[in-house]
């Protein structure tokens, strides 16, 4: 045999050992198992149901035995298998948010009000945008039901629209009140916001007052309801203009139509912040000046609220705190506790959007 043979020959042999010792090598670090609940128990000198019990955390220790069990879990790199975790507790230690529209930033808030308290008691959050779509709302918890402990439902849809959340076996709290559902719900005072919000108007003298909403929506039921209820007590007529959905471009739309149109009006309520930031636009396109032609009020005190021009007057409807307190709320039912829970009362924050009719002769 050559010597160009004999090389080619042992560096082909060498190359199959490469291989050979490399595919041993990873066939090996293959055969490394994940640490297990029981290796924990081991290197803390525990049980494996005080192990269990320590993540779950079904139960307290003593600040040894909790010490132990840290720096076992940590050492050994172990990681709860959240699957096989369910099927012995029966819980997945995650929760379900479904919200309407992702885009709004008061939802922002509320989801992460929502994520604090889930995430302090150990859960995870699932969050669904079921985008204002009735079809695809029930899909989505339908589908998110199987996967969480519990759901929290932010739905626009109506009562009606709705009698099928009754088929899901889950508990569920409702942001809202839906009077006799036997589901949980809280409070949202979308009534009384907006009586407080027409109040305020009329006590500055407006007296041509509109409101512009989404009757695709439960809560614009209810706004249109309590600004309406007191207009009446004082004798006047609230005008109403509907949008396709609660957005900027619908909010400009409508202000062509309303600011434009032979019935002048001096005061406009919004079913929510984004359709009043369209409409603070379109006005200004088409010359109009607020709050001297017309104010302009929107729900949720988003925080463009501060950053438009004018700066929007708006009610707070607590986003982020209601997020936590329905999170709260829905941890105390999963754990078999009484639970008060209450939204906060809604409060009118005034910006530049608004004046006092009374000023226009000054």
């Amino acid at each position: 045999m050559s010597d160009g043979v004999k090389r080619r020959t042992s560096r082909g042999a060498e190359e199959r050992n490469h291989v050979v010792n490399h595919s041993q090598s990873y066939q090996l670090m293959e055969k490394k198992s994940a640490p297990t609940i029981k290796d924990v128990a081991a290197a803390a000198n525990v049980s494996i149901a005080t192990v269990s019990k320590y993540i779950n955390r079904t139960q307290r220790f003593s600040a040894d035995v909790e010490a132990r069990l840290a720096e076992a879990i940590r050492d050994l790199g172990y990681h709860s298998n959240p699957m096989a975790r369910s099927m012995i507790t029966g819980r997945s230690k995650t929760l379900g948010l479904s919200i309407p529209d992702m885009h709004n930033q008061y939802f922002a808030g509320l989801v992460q009000g929502a994520n604090r308290v889930a995430m302090k008691h150990g859960y995870s959050l699932l969050l669904v945008d079921s985008e204002e779509n009735a079809s695809r709302e029930r899909q989505l918890l339908e589908d998110l039901c199987m996967r969480v402990d519990g759901l929290m439902i932010h739905s626009k849809l109506r009562e009606d629209e709705m009698e099928w959340v009754h088929e899901l076996t889950k508990p569920l709290v409702f942001f809202d009140r839906r009077e006799g559902w036997g589901k949980r719900q809280i409070d949202s005072y979308n009534r009384q916001a907006a009586y407080m919000v027409a109040s305020y108007l009329v006590k500055a003298g407006h007296r041509r007052i509109a409101y512009i909403g989404f009757d695709k929506s439960r809560a614009d039921e209810e706004r249109y309801a309590g600004a309406n209820a007191c207009l009446e007590e004082h004798g006047l007529v609230l005008a109403r203009f509907n949008t396709d959905a609660s957005s900027p471009q619908e909010g400009a739309r409508i202000c062509s139509k309303l600011m434009l149109g032979a019935d002048k009006v001096d005061a406009v309520i919004c079913f929510n912040d984004m359709i009043a930031v369209g409409f603070l636009k379109e006005a200004a396109e088409l010359g109009f000046s607020v709050p001297e032609d017309c104010s302009v009020v929107g729900f949720d005190n988003i925080p463009f609220c501060e950053y438009v021009t004018p700066t929007l007057t708006s009610v707070d409807m607590g986003g982020e705190s209601i997020g936590a307190i329905v999170t709260q709320h829905l941890i105390d039912i999963l754990g078999g506790r009484e639970s008060q829970a209450e939204f906060p009362e809604p409060r009118l924050v005034l910006r530049k959007s608004t004046r006092g009719r009374q000023q226009d002769s000054d």
